[in-house]
């Protein structure tokens, strides 16, 4: 009997961000790219201020992006 492996670190928050935000995670992933020169909790302030999201949400999303551009 197989099950889906539970996902966890920052994108466990992706399902939480979509519904209380409105937009894809892909919007996301896409708009913190732009902001990939500053560091950051420089982005994770701009998403704060600029877009009324949460710190966690922010940080998570922040956190996966540069996690991924480190890998590649």
């Amino acid at each position: 009997m197989a099950t889906d492996p539970k996902i966890k670190g920052p994108a466990s928050y992706f399902p939480s961000i979509e519904k209380k935000y409105g937009h894809p995670i892909a919007y996301w992933l896409e708009l913190v790219d732009t902001k990939t020169q500053l560091k950051h909790m420089e982005i994770v302030a701009w998403l704060k201020s600029e877009h009324a999201m949460g710190h966690g949400h922010a940080n998570a999303i922040v956190a996966y992006v540069l996690a991924t551009k480190a890998k590649s």
